[in-house]
């Protein structure tokens, strides 16, 4: 962990400083809204939300994961996954399957109308994210990435190498 006293007294590390801090933490909560406000007008549309979008996201991506898997990444209550879940089935998005060899295992995977949400969220997404990338250029896209990695918590390196690894 960085301590802020140690950023004061390094004459080199301008871009330490608390405003340019501030200026980055700033543009990321502008991104995220406006990277999330396409998917948030659709998703309003048929009366889900970003929690559904998470949800489906993720359950798309790594099809059969087990409730225990998608707690984990998300990092939310087995309440407010389970109300989420719920209503993601409920709606015909997503469909729960046994596991075939821990019958305890809740395995999910998108239905074809979860499928067809989820690419379209994300072919909005991805538009944002190549055009971006393409104003970029790939030494800062290298970089975008790097920080974005930075910020991850040690769990979450761990998780998505392991993901990486395994899917």
């Amino acid at each position: 962990m960085v301590n802020m006293a140690d950023i004061k007294s390094s004459q080199k590390a301008l871009f330490l400083r608390k405003e340019t801090l501030r200026h980055g933490i700033e543009l990321l909560f502008y991104a995220y809204r406006d990277f999330t406000g396409e998917a948030d007008s659709i998703l309003s549309e048929i009366g889900l939300g970003r929690a559904h979008h998470r949800v489906i996201y993720f359950v798309g991506k790594y099809s059969g994961m087990t409730v225990s898997d998608l707690l984990s990444i998300l990092r939310i209550t087995k309440q407010s996954l389970s109300r989420v879940l719920s209503n993601l089935i409920a709606e015909g998005y997503v469909r729960q399957q046994i596991g075939d060899k821990d019958k305890r295992q809740r395995l999910l995977f998108l239905t074809s109308k979860g499928a067809a949400l989820e690419a379209r969220l994300t072919d909005i997404q991805c538009k944002r994210f190549a055009n971006a990338y393409l104003q970029s250029g790939a030494s800062d896209v290298a970089g975008f990435e790097q920080v974005l990695n930075a910020l991850l918590d040690n769990q979450t390196k761990y998780h998505k190498k392991s993901k990486n690894e395994n899917g």
